[in-house]
């Protein structure tokens, strides 16, 4: 029975205690009829066979058990919880991977990875956030449509529903680090009732090593109940979903979604309302490390190639998602990657798609075979947002510390869907501070509901709905940093070429790739440059193993007036966009805007 079904001895002591050994005999003789023989049909069957037979669940009605090692003498009380479920501290990957199958979380796919599905809600509830107004965020949270208030009341009643509903289910804690720099990161304390959202924050924040664990202190909590649905009218949330931050008392709330990736947003907001008062700049983007030390800084909304234009094998990766920048280093926020998935290529991805067949892989709402256990990385029916959460270690050539140097250069990417912007363009200063308060990409037609054309959107620091500040805040800090150090400063269009979406095609990555290589080694410092006619700032004219053609858009469109045309439509766009900040910047920013040619 062991060898048959691949189980580690101490797993199947435990089902045998559980379920008792006539239930398990009966189990096996059923899967063996039927030819199955995997781990994941073995605990579907224990599941229906309980069910069917009307068992006590041997979890209920019992003495509270504690599992795995606790951090320090700090236990839930601290947070007001005092459920008579069991508790789970610190769970490995083995053991987080054994829970979530035996408890229909999750399944086991071809080549290792836990395979989970997040139900109705398959990416982030924007319009679901709020932050409690009190007398800590007042004058210091940028109120408005994307940091809601919530009274302190409310969220009073909402952690009072929490925690009722918290009282006799078993939860799945980490304590955890947000943040690798040992002089800025925050103690964050997760408590859950999923066994896979215990895996995910393990694997996306910073594991303490022995000695920190034993004195580690919750800074910050988070809770996060899935099956709980706040009430709109008692409640003040908008829907029964609710991600609820109060800065005062360390404590966020997350009930309604099981979409993993609001815990970790939920740590880089704290960590983005935290850092500027140090005078560290939080930020949205990927970085790495180049053969000389050098740092490189990818700033990128969702769909841009932050993630896999970081991920290249001749440098070295410090992560791709969320950093800090402080007077000596650039810093990773986490301990993992957390990647779109959906037509993930192995050809211009390789490093990405191989962590998709990694034992400790968690992938998110990836159609999966269930005779082959095989990913469909191209089926969208789940959700166009797939995505995968690994170690950063699966990454080649990854940073031991998660940590480089002063950053050397600036890359802000775009997918300009109206092929327009240059694939990469030279920015002033005051340029790059511009388009950093901008944060423009766009959507195109079939990743959002209505949306049938292609669509600017203007995410303020690349990151608007993560920012709790005022974005000048974050500008100001951006600015400094760059006189300070004289990074270099570029834009690079990775979206269309050849005409808008529908017309044009996506700019090669190849082409994309040869480009910010030319950028990081320097090569580009004394090209030839022309200044954009619209935008004003400085384009090569030629850059060594890229199609001149390309780097001219205007040149890859057959109808010249119609580039003309959507040129303008896109500079009106940003200029329109700007109103907001035009007032909170200096006027040689403001000078930085673009004009119709």
């Amino acid at each position: 029975m062991i060898k048959e079904f691949q189980i580690p001895l101490a797993s199947m002591q435990y089902i045998r205690k559980l379920i008792g050994t006539p239930v398990l005999k009966r189990v096996k003789k059923r899967l063996t009829r039927h030819k199955k023989t995997d781990q994941i049909s073995l605990g579907y069957e224990i599941a229906n066979s309980c069910k069917k037979e009307a068992r006590v669940n041997p979890l209920e009605g019992k003495t509270l058990q504690v599992f795995g090692a606790r951090s320090n003498t700090t236990g839930l009380d601290a947070q007001g919880i005092t459920s008579s479920g069991d508790q789970y501290w610190n769970l490995g990957t083995s053991q987080l991977y054994e829970q979530a199958i035996r408890r229909g979380e999750g399944k086991l796919a071809k080549d290792g990875p836990l395979v989970v599905a997040t139900g109705e809600r398959t990416g982030r509830s924007a319009n679901d956030k709020f932050t409690v107004r009190d007398e800590t965020t007042e004058s210091t949270v940028d109120w408005g449509k994307v940091n809601r208030p919530m009274t302190p009341e409310h969220f009073d009643a909402i952690h009072a529903a929490f925690i009722e509903h918290a009282k006799d289910k078993d939860l799945f804690i980490q304590d955890l680090w947000g943040g690798s720099d040992p002089e800025h990161r925050v103690a964050v304390r997760t408590i859950g009732e999923f066994a896979w959202h215990s895996l995910f924050c393990r694997t996306m924040l910073v594991r303490p090593n022995a000695a920190e664990a034993q004195k580690m202190q919750p800074q910050f909590t988070i809770i996060n109940l899935p099956s709980f649905k706040a009430d709109p009218a008692t409640m003040g949330t908008n829907s029964g979903t609710v991600i609820a931050v109060n800065f005062a008392k360390g404590l966020i709330l997350i009930g309604g979604t099981a979409y993993a990736g609001e815990n970790k947003k939920s740590v880089f907001s704290i960590l983005n309302y935290l850092l500027p008062e140090k005078g560290i700049m939080p930020m949205h983007c990927s970085a790495n490390i180049g053969p000389e030390g050098d740092v490189a800084i990818f700033f990128g909304l969702s769909g841009t190639g932050k993630t896999t234009l970081s991920a290249d094998s001749s440098r070295t990766l410090i992560g791709d998602d969320e950093h800090g920048w402080s007077d000596d280093s650039v810093f990773n926020f986490e301990g993992g990657c957390y990647a779109k998935l959906i037509n993930l290529s192995a050809e211009a991805e390789p490093e990405i798609y191989a962590t998709t067949k990694r034992y400790g892989t968690v992938v998110e709402n990836v159609v999966m075979d269930e005779e082959t256990r095989a990913l469909d990385l191209d089926d969208n029916s789940l959700a166009e947002n797939t995505r995968a959460a690994y170690p950063i270690h699966f990454i080649p050539n990854t940073s031991e510390h998660n940590r480089g140097g002063k950053p050397k250069n600036i890359i802000m990417l775009t997918a300009d869907a109206f092929g327009v912007l240059p694939p990469i363009s030279r920015l002033t200063p005051e340029q790059a501070m511009y388009h950093f308060l901008s944060g423009y990409t766009a959507k195109v037609a079939g990743t959002e509901i209505g949306v049938v054309e292609p669509t600017a959107t203007f995410s303020t620091c690349f990151g608007a709905p993560f920012m709790p500040r005022h974005p000048s805040v974050y500008g100001d800090l951006l600015r400094k940093k760059i006189a300070e150090t004289g990074v270099n400063c570029w834009l690079v269009n990775t979206g269309w070429t050849g005409g808008v979406y529908g017309v044009g095609h996506r700019m090669p990555i190849k082409a994309t790739r040869a480009l910010l290589h030319a950028a990081l080694d320097g090569s580009l410092n004394d090209a030839p440059m022309r200044t954009d006619e619209n935008f004003g700032f400085e384009v090569p004219m030629a850059v060594a193993g890229v199609d001149t053609h390309i780097l001219n858009p205007r040149n890859t469109w057959a109808d010249k007036d119609a580039y003309d045309e959507k040129a303008k439509h896109l500079v009106g766009l940003f200029i329109k966009n700007f109103e907001d900040f035009a007032a909170h910047v200096d006027a040689d920013v403001n000078a930085a805007a673009p004009t119709a040619a």
